[in-house]
């Protein structure tokens, strides 16, 4: 699953590489879910609509009523569920993420994950670019996560995650409070109840800036999880890491 906007450059050579790991894993079926809104204005609806029709495993996605990214990500969750999925991926497009480390996903969901998480921050991770504003926000973000939530994830905002079926439809049913990039912590948060492993990936920023909006978001989801945990609803996240 993976939501793509202004990407036709390189979102076809992109589909293909992520279907090309996954059918070296020899599943009964594969399904790559494009997730695409008004935001994208450069074509590259149309260079993935073209693509889908030698590309069965492609199902490209329209979404034009979506107000905010965690729309488009609800939105690839759903149709992903929907399609029968019992594992979902998901993985930003543009190669901030890479296609080659989705075996890592696998092999630690093979050895008993039902939640595997991206971590750029610890066994193996690293984070290249020059966006050392976007660098403070996700470290400094996730420390004062975890110190206020009882997490013990090294990184509590990647977006580059596994889920088994159970374990993906439990986090949405608590609900996603975020409108902003934050949500990926909030998912984390309610994975409390679930296996989870950690494993290293190697992150390349958009360069996109940290928007004030994101922060004033962030801190009040962050808010409402701490007084919900204090309430006893919650409980920490405990981090089983692959090395």
């Amino acid at each position: 699953m993976c939501p793509l906007a202004n990407e036709i450059d390189n979102a076809e050579r992109f589909v293909r590489e992520v279907l090309q790991v996954l059918a070296a894993w020899k599943f009964s079926r594969v399904r790559f879910f494009a997730v695409l809104d008004t935001v994208s204005r450069d074509g590259t609806l149309e260079r993935l609509r073209a693509l889908a029709l030698q590309l069965p495993a492609l199902q490209v996605v329209y979404a034009p009523e979506n107000r905010c990214v965690v729309d488009a990500y609800v939105r690839g969750y759903r149709e992903s569920l929907a399609s029968g999925a019992n594992w979902v991926l998901e993985i930003d497009a543009g190669y901030s993420h890479d296609p080659q480390q989705i075996s890592a996903f696998l092999e630690a969901a093979a050895a008993g994950a039902d939640c595997v998480f991206g971590t750029r921050f610890a066994h193996g991770g690293s984070y290249t670019g020059d966006a050392p504003a976007r660098l403070l926000v996700s470290r400094g973000g996730g420390m004062l996560a975890n110190l206020l939530l009882g997490t013990r994830l090294s990184d509590m905002t990647s977006g580059y995650q596994l889920f088994r079926r159970a374990a993906l439809e439990s986090i949405l049913a608590q609900g996603l409070q975020s409108r902003g990039p934050f949500f990926q912590t909030e998912m984390k948060t309610h994975a409390h109840a679930w296996n989870i492993a950690e494993v290293g990936i190697r992150y390349r920023p958009s360069g996109q800036l940290v928007r004030s909006t994101s922060i004033k978001d962030a801190l009040r989801v962050l808010w409402q999880l701490f007084w919900r945990r204090a309430r006893g609803r919650s409980a920490p996240v405990v981090a089983a890491v692959k090395q």
